[in-house]
């Protein structure tokens, strides 16, 4: 009998060594392959003069909150005096939002064109945080080589770095096979009216785009936990927006006598019913893509895991749900955002109100969002009101496999050559969101070497962008227009 048992240990012992023994082999074999020599630059950037033009570029209050301020014609105005070279030779037509699209027209017509895009349009600097800014939102103040100001991440810094490489290849003589176009929107921050009229514009002309370039995504160092080089995560894909009211309906009365279930109870309710059922996720799609890529380059601890995804997939998720980020990589994200109810303490209310805001995964749609939103809330009397106006699907997922991305990650490579360059996930909305229709591919990057502290500043207190990202950002735009 006690033979019997030690056979039976020993058997135990030895399939557990295999499994880690298993385990670790796979985490061994995830390893980086040999990555190409990056490729010599060759374009040089005009850096003192893009600095001084980021700074005016700053000082020109163009307030995403009212499009009628003469903010707006002053900024296209400075457009075409600090850049003759591309006033004079490139078509440019003027659409909604104050959204000027520019032509460059190749030397190969039947090459597909490519757009370009950025947006001039800021977010306010938030009353009250003036005394938080190091130097005034709008004063475009260059101190300890950097660039301080509302707009110059978001996103007036790549406006000025597509036309400053396009002034300059166009003062060098330079030509490009396949026509280029240039797009910058004047209301991405509210909506992109503008970006949905160069989407009808091209689509009206019968311009198909082989891509589009816009912002999404940074080079971002220190970012992700486990890896010690920068991630240029170029975003394939954008989630989808949907926002939802919920209304719960009653007769009201006074407080000392309530029903069982009051209006704003109920909505409690199915508010706390909706976030404890989370939408499903998982690493596929352009999840797995991304760790596909990054897996190697992590520590051993996380090896372990992503090289063994077949049985620590679970744990893996569990890790990314427990981030800041709450697993938006995985999942169609549920936040409920504003309550409303009664406008004193002692008065039940007749109504209450929830505001629910998704961003939809693109494994998901508006439609099946909604129909999950109404199982997990399992309660007829809750009407819900869809927001029409702003709900939009998530964008297709863009190639990796194209000569676009294949430009963008040589150009990235060049300029930020300790750089993993991986492919990525939109959270929010940008102008590709419309683009992409028009266009067989969409990516999102902004061109910039930049830490948590510093993207903790868009839409934030002192906002800013340093001389040397600047450059960086011309440079890559002038390597990856020298491709086309």
């Amino acid at each position: 009998m006690k033979r019997w048992i030690l056979r039976v240990l020993a058997i135990v012992v030895a399939a557990a060594v295999a499994f880690g023994g298993l385990l670790v082999v796979n985490a061994l074999m995830l390893r980086p392959g040999e990555e190409p020599e990056p490729q010599a630059i060759t374009f040089e950037a005009d850096i003192e003069r893009a600095t001084a033009l980021l700074a005016r570029a700053i000082q020109i209050e163009t307030l995403s909150t009212d499009l009628t301020l003469p903010a707006f014609p002053e900024f296209l105005a400075f457009m075409d005096a600090e850049f003759p070279a591309i006033h004079s030779a490139l078509d440019r037509v003027d659409l909604a939002a104050r959204t000027p699209l520019y032509r460059w027209d190749g030397t190969d017509p039947t090459l597909a064109p490519i757009l370009l895009a950025a947006h001039y349009d800021v977010v306010p600097a938030v009353d009250g945080q003036d005394g938080a800014w190091t130097h005034p939102p709008f004063a475009g103040v260059v101190a300890d080589g950097v660039i301080w100001g509302r707009g110059a991440l978001d996103n007036k810094g790549a406006v000025i770095s597509i036309l400053s490489a396009v002034e300059t290849l166009l003062q060098d003589g330079f030509s490009p096979r396949r026509t280029i176009y240039l797009a910058f929107g004047g209301d991405e921050e509210v909506g992109g009216t503008g970006a949905q009229a160069v989407r009808d514009h091209l689509a009206a002309e019968g311009i198909q785009l082989a891509w589009v370039l816009d912002e999404g995504s940074v080079v971002g160092e220190g970012v992700l936990y486990g890896l010690e080089r920068p991630v240029a995560s170029v975003n394939v894909a954008e989630k989808g927006y949907l926002t939802v009211t919920l209304v719960a309906r009653d007769r009201g009365g006074h407080s000392s006598m309530p029903p069982p279930m009051t209006a704003a109870g109920r909505i409690a309710r199915a508010v706390d019913r909706l976030q404890r059922a989370q939408m499903p996720g998982g690493l596929d799609g352009v999840a797995g893509e991304l760790f596909d890529a990054l897996g190697p380059h992590y520590t051993m601890r996380e090896r372990l895991l992503l090289g063994n995804l077949w049985i620590m997939g679970p744990i893996f998720e569990d890790v990314l749900d427990s981030g800041a980020s709450r697993g938006a990589i995985l999942r169609t994200t549920i936040a409920p955002t504003m309550l409303a109810a009664s406008q004193k303490e002692n008065v039940l209310p007749v109504e209450a109100t929830a505001t629910i805001n998704f961003r939809i995964h693109p494994r998901d749609t508006i439609d099946s969002t909604l129909a999950h939103m109404r199982a997990a809330i399992d309660d007829p009397e809750i009407e819900i009101v869809v927001d029409d106006r702003t709900a939009i699907d998530p964008s297709p997922v863009s190639s990796t496999e194209t000569q676009g991305w294949f430009d963008i990650e040589d150009a990235l490579r060049a300029v930020f050559p300790e750089a993993i360059v991986a492919p990525g996930l939109t959270f929010g909305a940008t102008d590709a969101r419309f683009y992409g229709a028009v266009a067989d591919a969409a990516y999102r990057i902004s061109p910039v070497l930049v830490g948590a502290d510093d993207i903790a500043t868009i839409h934030g207190p002192d906002e800013r962008l340093s001389i040397e990202n600047l450059a960086a950002s011309v440079t890559f735009y002038g390597e990856l227009i020298l491709k086309q």
